[in-house]
């Protein structure tokens, strides 16, 4: 908490400042220290929840910094030739980008002699965030600039709703596939079980559902609230504005559709974690001696 408050007063400081002097110069430091702060805060509050003594700071850094870029450079890589403007896009998008995220957290994870599904859950929430924290940095910036130059309101604007959003999405989604990634592994290696792939498939589809729920919203406030005049508007290649009422039922429907696929992912997380409680809860029960006295003719 202190670090996030501490975090907070630095950020609206620089805010302030910049809107007070106008210098250019300080929009990378908003930038920076709106799209991590949220993200860092959690992993290092992960951190503290961690089981083994092999987590240590420097490799949840190394996950939070290196998974989080090579997610990232993956992801954009792969959504540049593999993915084109259809319906099914944002399921693309979220194949590919919670795959990426589970490689990095493989690749950099491989080495732990002890796997077990709290680590897995703090270890895959430290690549999530990574990748939350540097593409916000991306939108963020683009956000800045606009056609009539650069918009402070833009940017703040931007930060503080990816930053309210930040703990529901990537660091969540990718917790969840740590954590059962590693509650099948052994010391040797990874395995991939039918659990992981469902698993995988499961998170893919909250992350295409969150990215499409705009469109989602738009679709069944246009069903709920069928305009004639809007339909010929349409047809007639023009677009047309939308009612007040229009206005706020997309509102309402974006915000319960975000809300209830949070729940979902929430309570997916919560058995993982009381999955992982029961690892090394102690077993209740009677010692059974294998002495020779206590067998027939033992002494």
């Amino acid at each position: 908490m202190r670090m996030f408050l501490v975090g907070l007063a630095l950020w609206v400081a620089t805010v302030v400042i910049t809107y007070l002097t106008g210098n250019a110069n300080l929009i990378p430091t908003i930038v920076l220290l709106g799209s991590f702060l949220v993200p860092a805060t959690f992993v290092v509050w992960a951190f503290e929840h961690r089981h083994s003594g092999e987590v240590t700071g420097e490799l949840v850094f190394r996950t939070f910094a290196v998974g989080g870029v090579l997610g990232v450079l993956g992801a954009s890589l792969l959504e540049t030739y593999l993915l084109h403007p259809s319906p099914w896009l944002f399921v693309g998008v979220g194949l590919i980008e919670e795959a990426v995220k589970l490689g990095a957290l493989a690749l950099l994870t491989r080495h732990l002699v002890h796997k077990s599904t709290r680590d897995g859950l703090v270890l895959g929430a430290s690549v999530g965030f990574g990748f939350a924290a540097f593409e916000s940095a991306g939108y963020a910036l683009m956000a800045t600039l606009t056609e009539d130059g650069l918009s402070l309101m833009d940017l703040v604007t931007t930060e503080l709703l990816r930053g309210f959003l930040a703990p529901f999405g990537h660091g969540l989604w990718t917790a969840i596939l740590g954590g059962v990634l590693f509650s099948r592994s052994v010391r040797e290696h990874f395995l991939l079980t039918g659990r992981l792939l469902w698993a995988y498939l499961g998170v893919s589809l909250l992350h295409a559902l969150w990215d499409s729920m705009n469109s989602i919203a738009a679709v069944i406030t246009l069903v709920l609230t069928d305009q004639p005049w809007q339909e010929q508007a349409f047809e007639a290649g023009y677009m047309p504005q939308p009612t007040p009422v229009q206005v706020q039922l997309f509102t309402v429907f974006t915000w319960l559709g975000l809300a209830l696929i949070s729940v979902v992912g929430l309570l997916w997380l919560l058995s993982l974690v009381r999955a992982s409680r029961r690892e090394f809860a102690p077993v209740r029960g009677y010692p059974l001696r294998t002495d020779a006295r206590w067998w027939p003719g033992g002494r």
